[in-house]
């Protein structure tokens, strides 16, 4: 297949690559985020699947599944599952972490309300186990599945350890895991199990996943101090204002002096939080250089992911996956 030389980022080419099945995989989840009876339902959705995003996670299944040379069609319904959890998750988030934008656009939330948002995801993950099923594989099935449990449980675990100065990189570690890289790796897996591939090979896709997965939530954290608001989509500081216990400020809290130790103590643990105050957290970060050692672990990870394809065979999506490991990065190169 002939790209646009005017193509040039990893996850476009690659979306260009499989328009076919990506064509497929959008009329699956237009058609099943209809309800008759809730319109509301389409309505929630809609506004956030149709919010311009990457489609990173289901073309993640398509590209695995074609890598592994599958010639079926059941990688149409795991891609679409796939998105369905993803975006269940992201109307979750939203309602626990009281955000206000999404994308560059206001959350469901705010323009509907908590219940709507928590009610539709519901809906979407339900929707997300009917395509699973669909495609007739129990070893898929149990995939996405413990990938949807993880998911909750990252996210269970870093409320808990929101606001908690004593947090380790074990546990911000674990978070990552859970709320991010799940279902980046599942998301590799199925593809390779529905291709019925050698298991070192559907190892491989996994732990590709699990290392992107790690990298892309890194690089996000690490924005979220040094980035732009027009390169995140998002307000920076928002994990400051919300108190997270994220690695750079992990990395800080950890060789924090006592004066530095009572302010974290005042805007993170007791959230007394005032004007100056983000710009005093990225000071002590910047000084300390755990913005830049937060860096240098997301380009470790990248370097991880890229590795584990080794192990896949020789073929155009190989190489753009390889990319698209470097380009999660390059926005902190």
């Amino acid at each position: 297949m002939l790209l646009d030389p005017a193509v040039t980022a990893p996850h476009e080419r690659l979306a260009k690559w499989l328009e076919a099945d990506m064509a497929q995989v959008n009329a699956l989840i237009r058609e099943r985020m209809a309800s008759e009876s809730a319109p509301r339902i389409p309505e929630v959705t809609a506004h956030l699947i149709e919010a311009g995003g990457k489609r990173l996670r289901p073309l993640l299944t398509l590209a695995s599944a074609r890598l592994c040379g599958y010639e079926g069609t059941a990688h149409h319904a795991l891609a679409a599952a796939v998105e369905f959890i993803h975006t269940a998750t992201l109307l979750h988030d939203d309602v626990v972490d009281e955000s206000r934008q999404r994308r560059g656009r206001p959350t469901a939330n705010l323009l509907w309300d908590n219940k709507s948002s928590v009610l539709v995801g519901d809906y979407l993950f339900a929707r997300s186990f009917q395509l699973m099923v669909e495609a007739g594989s129990l070893r898929v099935l149990g995939i996405l599945s413990n990938a949807s449990a993880t998911i909750t449980e990252g996210e269970v675990l870093q409320l808990t350890a929101a606001q908690n100065l004593a947090t380790t990189e074990a546990t911000y570690m674990k978070v990552v895991r859970g709320k991010t890289a799940a279902l980046f790796s599942a998301a590799t897996e199925v593809g390779g199990v529905i291709a019925d591939v050698p298991e070192r090979q559907i190892r491989a896709l996994h732990a590709y996943g699990d290392a992107l997965g790690i990298c892309f939530q890194i690089v996000d954290d690490y924005l979220d101090y040094a980035g732009l608001v027009d390169a995140m989509g998002k307000n920076t500081g928002d994990d400051f204002r919300e108190r997270k216990l994220t690695l750079p400020l992990i990395r800080a809290i950890a060789i924090a002096d006592a004066k530095e130790q009572a302010f974290w103590e005042r805007v993170i643990g007791k959230g007394q939080q005032g004007p100056g105050d983000l710009e005093r957290a990225v000071e002590i970060l910047e000084r300390h250089n755990t913005l830049e050692s937060t860096r240098a672990t997301a380009l470790d990870w990248s370097a991880r992911a890229r590795a584990a394809l080794a192990e896949l065979p020789e073929h155009p999506v190989r190489d753009m996956l390889a990319d698209l490991s470097d380009y999660v990065v390059a926005r902190v190169s």
